[in-house]
């Protein structure tokens, strides 16, 4: 771990950060662009799930190698950037009301329950506009059959651990080091994280940064990072296993190289050339 007091950790931090970025940039608009757009022409089962499992493995190896990367640098950040953020009086506010009796586990129930009533919500809706409930270009993502309800899963929860040690955690302290400003730490890697899901769409980059707004706000309240990963993967398992299971009875699909097919959004008649 990097001496905060050191005249070289900065750079040291620097190079890390742009090499790491340099790698998540390029995936992003290059790598999953391209894949995400061959996955969407997939109408084996066998070959999405080949695609799934490469996508955890790869998050795994990408996301989670890099947070340990920059952990093992910036880890004496991470309390530093936490006391400055700490000394914001509305972030003073938030903690104190979170660790009052009560209060915190309050949250932890509003957030399930919000979840939930949002997930039932969405169902209700796609059924009667016969769409898929959805924040960004992320349909072709859902499960459509039994088989792919595990990866649906598993791409939840591994989304839950990679992702917030990353953007919530390794690449805030990393920023702090080399900026020493906390609150241009936390929004440069809220945007990085929005705009990773560019693949998405623009909705899905937004969606994706309000998405990180809220986690990060959960991580700085509760100072638990356990708490935001566990959020994270709660909100994926409701688009890639909740929906899909009460909405397209995906559980009970059983085929090999088939797939139900997902319902598409009704098409505006084409206009009369008369």
């Amino acid at each position: 771990m990097l001496n905060p007091d050191s005249p070289t950790t900065p750079w040291i931090l620097g190079a890390a950060l742009v090499g790491v970025l340099a790698l998540m940039i390029w995936r992003a608009m290059r790598k999953d662009r391209r894949e995400y757009a061959r996955f969407k022409r997939y109408r084996s089962t066998v070959r999405r799930q080949a695609m799934f499992r490469r996508w955890v493995l790869q998050s795994l190896a990408i996301f989670g190698g890099a947070s340990v990367l920059l952990l093992l640098l910036a880890a004496n950040f991470v309390p530093l950037l936490l006391d400055d953020i700490n000394s914001i009086p509305w972030i003073v506010d938030a903690r104190r009301e979170f660790s009052s009796s009560g209060f915190g586990p309050g949250i932890v129930i509003g957030v399930s329950v919000a979840l939930i009533a949002g997930a039932v919500l969405g169902i209700v809706a796609a059924r009667k506009e016969t769409d898929i409930p959805s924040l960004g270009d992320v349909q072709a993502l859902l499960p459509r059959t039994r088989g792919e309800l595990k990866w649906g899963a598993a791409l939840s929860i591994n989304a839950g651990l990679v992702e917030e040690l990353m953007f919530r955690l390794a690449l805030p302290a990393a920023l702090y080091g080399v900026t020493r400003n906390a609150v241009a730490a936390v929004v440069v890697s809220l945007v990085i994280f929005g705009l990773l899901h560019i693949y998405q769409g623009v909705s899905g980059v937004l969606a994706s940064f309000v998405i990180g707004a809220i986690l990060m706000l959960i991580y700085l309240a509760s100072g638990s990072i356990l708490l935001a990963i566990a959020v994270h993967a709660a909100i994926d398992l409701r688009s890639l296993v909740l929906i899909p299971v009460v909405l397209f009875k995906v559980h009970a699909v059983r085929t090999g190289n088939g797939i139900r097919p997902v319902p598409a959004p009704p098409q505006p008649a084409p206009e009369s050339s008369a």
